[in-house]
């Protein structure tokens, strides 16, 4: 995989294996920061992952001008890929190793966007958006391929990238 923009344009970083994880494909990470771009300035904000997979989002959000990032995950094979990752960057993401439904909810601080991308057949996109509801500054991007009860949220744009849903939400 390779970072698409920004001080770390075209660096590679190494992926789990798909059996593990879904990397988020280039097009629509691309398409994410630019919609992004212009909702919010980059330059002071901070970005949170909450199922990291190879670490892509977070490397991406700190190549592009965030000045924080973090990345979550559970999976211990993946968590390792992404610590790998991370160390041929500076700035990195902090990485937190365990469960994003107990992690994310349990953090000190407020994120302007937190990308959630659960594996879609978890049932978990409700609960993850509930996690997150304190510590959410502004924008909340969820991706999926089901429908989701969004109550309590504004859905701000929504973008199909070939039956994958971007939701970008505000409380």
């Amino acid at each position: 995989m390779i970072i698409t923009a920004g001080k770390f344009k075209g660096q590679k970083i190494t992926a789990p294996d798909e059996n593990i994880t879904r990397p988020t494909l280039s097009k629509v990470r691309m398409g994410i920061f630019n919609t992004l771009q212009s909702m919010i300035d980059f330059e002071g904000s901070t970005f949170l992952d909450m199922y990291a997979g190879s670490g892509i989002m977070g490397l991406e959000a700190l190549s592009r001008g965030f000045k924080y990032a973090c990345a979550i995950e559970k999976n211990p094979k993946a968590f390792q890929i992404i610590k790998s990752n991370f160390k041929k960057f500076n700035p990195a993401p902090e990485l937190l190793k365990g469960d994003s439904l107990i992690i994310a909810p349990k953090l000190d601080k407020k994120f302007d966007v937190i990308y959630i991308d659960p594996p879609y057949f978890a049932g978990i996109y409700e609960q993850s958006l509930k996690s997150v509801k304190n510590i959410a500054a502004n924008i909340i991007i969820l991706e999926h391929i089901t429908d989701v009860d969004f109550s309590g949220y504004e859905i701000i744009k929504q973008k199909n990238y070939g039956g994958k849903i971007i939701s970008f939400l505000n409380i």
